[in-house]
């Protein structure tokens, strides 16, 4: 049994008819933003991302939710409808990907930093492995072996009202990095590992940054 069905006085939503009545209907710009081809903002914003969030669901329904970044203008366009992201080294548990080869729908979310907005796309997914793109891929001499190549069903800018909320730019309401531990730490004290903490630390090092495009 879930916290939600232990617990009383939680009064749960389960329809829509519900939700609506809580949230009300979007307004006209929020349907009308809506568009299935790419526009030359929208170019210009994946031009200038260097991140985006990579959003699936595997044929039972389990969801993952992956970060993509490269250098700004990593998304390939390969057309109106269709764009291209380069996988990188990484830590092979290719979750996502196994999500898109049983469920082809997917989610992406690009920042750019500084600004609150952010561009959503929505569509299919394929795996290819070997495209000529590939050559325009390439990134410290890294050509990728694998890219995702996602046919746009969905596109529209979102509103900054999230970022104005979490003040994430805002660089005076950062916390100290230093207030949480050390990536080394937290393997150490959240899962089994045979390396002790001195060699993560070693790992996670000044050396880590210069194994980011290559295979380990």
């Amino acid at each position: 049994m879930s916290y939600l069905d232990t617990t009383v006085d939680v009064v749960k939503v389960t329809t829509e008819a519900e939700l609506r009545e809580l949230v009300g209907e979007p307004g006209e710009r929020s349907v009308t933003k809506e568009r299935r081809t790419l526009h030359a903002r929208d170019r210009e914003w994946l031009a200038a991302s260097p991140f985006c969030l990579i959003a699936t669901a595997g044929a039972g329904g389990t969801c993952d939710v992956s970060p993509k970044g490269d250098p700004p203008g990593f998304t390939h366009v390969l057309d109106d409808a269709t764009i291209a992201i380069p996988d990188r080294p990484g830590n092979r548990r290719v979750d996502g990907f196994r999500n898109v080869l049983a469920n082809p729908h997917i989610g992406l979310i690009y920042l750019v930093p500084g600004r609150e907005e952010t561009l959503r796309i929505n569509g299919r997914a394929r795996l290819v492995r070997e495209a000529p793109f590939f050559d325009d891929m390439v990134v410290r001499g890294h050509r990728p072996d694998l890219a995702l190549v996602v046919e746009i069903e969905q596109i529209f800018f979102h509103c900054a009202k999230a970022f104005k909320r979490a003040a994430l730019w805002r660089h005076e309401t950062w916390p100290d990095p230093q207030a949480l531990p050390s990536i080394a730490r937290i393997t150490v004290d959240v899962q089994p590992t045979r390396e002790t903490f001195e060699e993560l630390e070693r790992y996670y090092g000044p050396s880590y940054d210069e194994r980011l495009y290559r295979r380990s």
